[in-house]
């Protein structure tokens, strides 16, 4: 019995899992390669930290999700005013745009490495197929793609076993580290903080257990059985857990390969993913420079499309509209033209004359600015009971959910403070 329970458990591993895979996206890489190579390891410690609020706070954004049967911007537009709802999405729409131009330029960059050329072409490449993939491949066909795609993370895994390490330092170092909280050390930690705690995720995972009620013709919970309602909590939990300890142990081997390669070999300051994986190459070899390299390119192949579709839906749902991937464009017209927009945009900053690259670090900064509303929003939204029934947050998640929020505020406040000094 507990053998099929876990079959079938690990059968439907799902949002959760891919929403864990993407949060290690291109922008993340650069923020935790950026804090290893600066800090070494003693930023080790904020991955471990942020584990368990992120699970609190992906826990929370499914919940919403498949109580209501509505995504986050959904339910949000039913408690807040509209005029709140619409500057949050904003932000959001914002923030993933140049996410994604940050993201698919790191893709071609690390494609050119590769290959010995091509980054412009690679790029605009990269981009033609997601938003192809995003338009005319179903759901249920697409997120078999995502699932295998999360196999790209490995990469950073195996970087490791590529250099030598002093494993009793590493667990002394994410334990007790040894660090001074100035304006350059608290910018950092928002934007770990902000590439681990996104809000994209909020959205995303939210949405997809909306896409899941509908691809299996389940009911949502409020109106489900007790027994149905337990097995899908269960599943939920499973699958956030799994999720979101996949993705924090991918940044905790980024930060500790940067650590133990870069910032042991003077090198502090990384201002691109393709910087990264080249300075690698000479400390650590051609194996981990591939290594590094070809991850960039799996990571962004699914972050991408979760960062335009969390926009899509975000909007989509604010303003009333069809939404899903499991509907052809032409049944969700402005769903889908946001995702077009988001990828045509990405693409206009990737050619403008911002550097789009140096804003991945920035965007991770960015999202862990916009995260505390969104944040807080949802922590108001999961404790209604007009709203979520007999399902409201428990009083784990609800303890831990504004925790999260808390942390991020106070890191926010505390770069900001240490900025102005």
């Amino acid at each position: 019995m507990r053998r099929r329970l876990r079959a079938a458990l690990v059968g439907r591993l799902g949002p959760g899992l891919i929403t864990g895979a993407a949060d290690d996206d291109p922008s993340g890489v650069a923020s935790y390669s950026q804090a290893g190579a600066q800090f070494g390891l003693n930023m080790l410690w904020t991955v471990a930290f942020t584990y368990p609020l992120m699970v609190a706070i992906q826990l929370i954004s499914a919940r919403i999700g498949r109580v209501t049967g509505a995504g986050l911007a959904a339910n949000l537009a039913r408690v807040f005013p509209r005029p709140v709802v619409a500057a949050l999405v904003a932000l959001l729409f914002v923030a993933n745009t140049v996410n994604i131009g940050a993201d698919v330029a790191a893709m071609g960059a690390a494609a050119e490495l590769v290959v010995g050329r091509g980054a412009t072409a690679f790029t605009i490449g990269f981009a033609l197929l997601s938003l192809l993939l995003q338009l005319f491949v179903p759901y249920h066909a697409y997120v078999r793609v995502l699932k295998w795609l999360t196999l790209a993370l490995f990469a950073y895994v195996g970087v490791v076993f590529t250099v030598r390490i002093d494993w009793a330092e590493v667990v002394a170092r994410t334990f007790v580290p040894h660090l001074v909280l100035d304006g350059a050390a608290l910018t950092v930690i928002v934007a770990v903080f902000g590439t681990t705690i996104s809000p994209y995720l909020f959205f995303w995972q939210s949405s997809e257990e909306v896409e899941d009620l509908r691809l299996s013709h389940e009911r949502d919970l409020r109106h489900a059985g007790p027994a149905e309602a337990r097995a899908e909590l269960t599943r939920i939990r499973w699958d956030t857990y799994v999720g979101m300890a996949f993705s924090n142990l991918v940044a905790f081997f980024i930060m500790l390969t940067t650590a133990v390669t870069l910032h042991q070999g003077g090198l502090t300051e990384i201002q691109t993913t393709a910087e990264a994986a080249t300075a690698l190459r000479p400390i650590a070899g051609d194996l981990a420079f591939l290594l590094f390299s070809l991850g960039v390119i799996g990571v962004g192949l699914l972050a991408v499309p979760v960062l335009a579709g969390s926009a899509a839906y975000a909007v989509a749902e604010a303003f009333g509209w069809e939404t899903g991937l499991e509907r052809w464009p032409w049944q969700a017209r402005g769903f889908y033209a946001v995702i077009v927009v988001a990828m045509v945009l990405a693409l206009a900053v990737v050619f403008s004359p911002l550097d789009p690259i140096r804003a991945l670090f920035w965007s991770a900064v960015v999202n862990g600015v916009i995260s505390v509303p969104i944040m807080g929003a949802m922590m108001i939204v999961v404790t209604r009971r007009d709203e979520m029934g007999a399902y409201v947050a428990p009083l784990g998640q609800r303890v831990f959910g504004w925790a999260a929020t808390a942390v991020m505020a106070l890191a926010v406040l505390g770069m900001a403070f240490a900025s102005l000094a």
